[in-house]
Parts: C-alpha cells; structure tokens; sequence
C-alpha cells in the first residue's frame, strides 16, 4: 500500500514538473497544476486498466495465466490465485470422495436407488439395475412408481411408515422361476429417499423348504404311528388267532420298518451336509461298485415282483476299469438309491440297464435308464428338493421315503459331479452321475492283472 501511494505521488510530482516546465513563466504555478491532473488522470486509467485485466482474469478462471505479477493489483491477483487453487483442491476433493462413496455403494450387494422429493431417480447401482431392469440412459430422472409398477410398492410408498421392508416380486419373475425382492425406504435430507433392495428368493425358499420338511417329517412319521397304535390296540382289545395275529404283527414290521428307513434317510442327510468334504486320496475301483449294486437290485426286484407274471430285465454293464475319488459309503449310497428308484418305478417286464460310460475329455458318468412311466418336464427341476413326489400315493405305495434323490444330489455336489436328469413321460427315465476327469483314473497294471 506505501508503494502504491508513493508510486502515485512520485506521478504528481514528476506531473507537475513537466507542466512547469511547459508552461510560460507566469503560467507555471497553473501548469504545474495541470500536469499533476494529467499525471494523476493517467495513473488512474493505467490502475484501472489494470484493475479491468484482473477482472477479466477472474471471469476466465485460469489460473495459469497470471496478468499482474506486481503492485497491489499484483497481490490481489495472488491472493485470488490462491484461493481459487485451494477452492479447486477441495473440489477435486470432495469429487473423490463422491466418486470412493459411489463406488462402495456400486459394489453393494443390495441394490441402491436415490430418489428426489418428487420419487424420481437421482442415481441408482448396478445391483439395483438388475433388480428392477432400470437403465442409466433411460431411466434417470424417471418416477420410480412408474417403473416398478407393483401394487404393494406402491402401497408401501404411499404410506408414512418406512419402519419395515415390503416384499415384492423381481425382474424376471415367473411361477417357475421366483425372484423376491425385499424393498425398505429410508428418508433422508430434504424430503429425498434413499432405497435399498435385497434378493430374498434363496431365503424365502429356504423358509419354504423348512416348512415344508417339518410337514412332511411329521406326516411321514405320524402315518406310520397311527397304523401302529391301530393294530397295537386291536390286539390289546379283540381276541385273534394266530393267523390273524401273525398278519397285524406283520403289517406292523412293515411300518416299523418305513420309519426306520426314513429316520436312517434323514440321518443320512444330516450327516452328509455336517461333514467335511470328501478328500481325493481314497479310490474305489468302480466294478466292484456296479457288481454290489448288481446283487442288491436283483434281490430288490425278486422281492417287488409278482409271483406271476414277467420280472423286470436287468441290464449290468461291468466292463468299467476306471478307480473313482471318494468316499465309498456316500458313492454306494447314491448309486444304490438311483437304482432301487428305478427298480421300484419300472413295471413288471419292464427293462433298466445300469452302466458306466468314460467321455472322452476324461469325465466319467455312472447312469441308469429304465423304461418306467417317465416324469413330466415341470417335476424334473424340483425331483432333488427333499419329500417331493411326482405321485404321492404312488410313491407311498412303493416304499420311497421321498428323500433318496436329495441324498443323490448332496453326494454328487460333494464329489464334484453333475447330477443328469432326462426323462420322457411313457417312454422311461434316465438318471446319471457324471464325475469330473479329476476324480477318476486308471489301475495301474498290477491292480488290472490281479483283478
């Protein structure tokens, strides 16, 4: 500021000077005058002048181009220099941050929609695209209401109380492929909401199956019971002959029996779903697999066949020499439950042929075929889900406890292997585990020669 007011006094002085000088003598004092206005005249334009430049450079922004670099003009344009970069920094910033928290809110495993006052869409993730099919060309700025265009949302969304979640369908959602959607509103700031959308399907499908298999165990049990306290009363109550005894103690093993195959079922599964997964270091030659089962389905299918008429024609093809990873317990099991289906399932004089096939990307695949009813196509996705019956009466009356393919399936997941499941209503069946290459080899020599 001294610079500044004695720049401006050394121009009046040198102003005045000069207008002395150019003045006649009895003029001087006047011209003296005259040359400090002129002198001052010009140092207010050219401060001006100065003050314009600045100006200017304001209205531009660019801070890279600095017009003054001296004098007072020179330090506000410094000053300004500064705080437009410090500004400039904390934007940068602040934009950081923005994009950090956006990008947490992308990588959210629920979907997040922000919605104005007005409930259009400020801003949305990709989880929550997928969802409710939204586009970020299309939809920003569109009412969500208008979008999503279900009833309870919108009951929901009318209403004041955000306290719980409402429940609604997804994006693709049909009767044979269910999408749940759990939507919960949180308001926020000036009347602009913030949602939030969870994939409940699996959850809500497990809470399905829970009740479904609390249903079916206690059905499943209370049957058999109420047979057993039917007979156990009527010989505490009715004299019976032995005849007549010998066949009520009969029907009562029989129903002991299914009880107990269901108890042992379901420990089955218990315990296949509690244990670590099976390790690659225990081989079971697969023949001697095949040639167990091969005994246990003829036994099974003397018992089941009338004492007249055409017995089933079993089909066994031995020739495999492969050695399979696993457990042997879990792998008979499953096989075994493949076969005893299709043994149970499959008519008198009807055919079934269990094999074993080697792929030539080296995946092996145990199957059995048989030429039973055949199962429709909308049962065929749901046959593995615990007490699902094609037939329940029919399956009842073969002594299935409804549980076998899901003891197939959990044994086919833990061994790495794809559960096939092919069948043709009228035409027959046809179920096979195919085993990764990984999980198969073959003997070596000495092994082959001594079998």
């Amino acid at each position: 500021m001294f610079l500044r007011l004695f720049s401006f006094l050394l121009i009046q002085c040198l102003g005045g000077v000069a207008g002395a000088l150019v003045a006649p003598e009895d003029l001087q004092i006047r011209g003296a005058l005259a040359g400090m206005l002129v002198a001052g005249l010009l140092w207010v334009l050219f401060d001006f002048s100065r003050g314009l430049r600045l100006l200017n450079w304001l209205r531009r922004g660019d801070v890279s181009d600095v017009p003054l670099k001296h004098g007072l003009w020179g330090e506000v344009t410094d000053r300004a220099r500064r705080l437009v970069r410090a500004r400039e920094q904390q934007i940068r910033e602040s934009d950081t941050r923005l994009q950090d928290f956006l990008a947490a809110l992308q990588a959210s495993p629920n979907g997040v929609v922000l919605l104005d006052a007005e409930g259009r869409i400020e801003w949305f993730n990709q989880t929550a695209a997928t969802h409710f099919g939204l586009d970020a060309q299309r939809d920003l700025l569109q009412h969500f209401g208008n979008l999503v265009r279900d009833p309870a949302y919108a009951a929901y969304a009318a209403g004041a109380d955000f306290l719980q979640d409402v429940t609604m369908p997804g994006r693709g959602h049909s009767p044979s492929r269910p999408v749940r959607l759990s939507v919960h509103l949180h308001p926020y700031g000036d009347g602009r909401r913030l949602l939030l959308s969870r994939d409940v399907t699996a959850l809500e499908q497990a809470e399905a199956m829970r009740r479904d298999f609390v249903a079916n165990v206690s059905h499943e049990i209370r049957t058999p019971l109420t047979v057993l306290t039917g007979f156990v009363e009527t010989l505490q109550s009715l004299p019976l002959d032995e005849t007549e005894r010998a066949r009520y103690l009969d029907l009562m093993a029989q129903q002991a029996e299914r009880m107990q195959t269901l108890v042992s079922d379901l420990l089955t599964l218990s315990r296949l779903e509690g244990s670590p997964l099976p390790s690659t270091g225990e081989w079971t030659p697969v023949r001697s697999l095949l040639l167990q089962l091969e005994q246990e389905a003829r036994a099974l299918s003397a018992v089941l066949s009338p004492p007249e008429g055409p017995s089933q024609v079993l089909a066994f093809n031995l020739a495999a020499q492969e050695d399979i990873a696993g457990l042997s317990a879990e792998l008979h099991s499953a096989m075994s439950n493949l076969v005893s289906n299709a043994i149970r399932y499959t008519p008198a004089g009807g055919q079934i042929e269990v094999g074993w096939l080697h792929h030539d990307d080296g995946r092996c695949e145990f199957y059995v075929q048989d030429s039973g009813p055949g199962i429709a196509p909308e049962h065929i996705p749901r046959l593995t889900e615990r007490f699902y019956r094609v037939d329940r009466s029919r399956s009842r009356d073969t002594g299935g406890t409804g549980l076998g393919l899901a003891i197939v399936k959990h044994v086919a997941q833990r061994h790495g292997a794809e559960l096939k499941i092919d069948s043709t209503p009228g035409k027959g069946s046809r179920f096979a585990m195919v085993f990764p290459a990984s999980r198969v080899r073959m003997p070596r020599p000495a092994a082959l020669a001594a079998d």
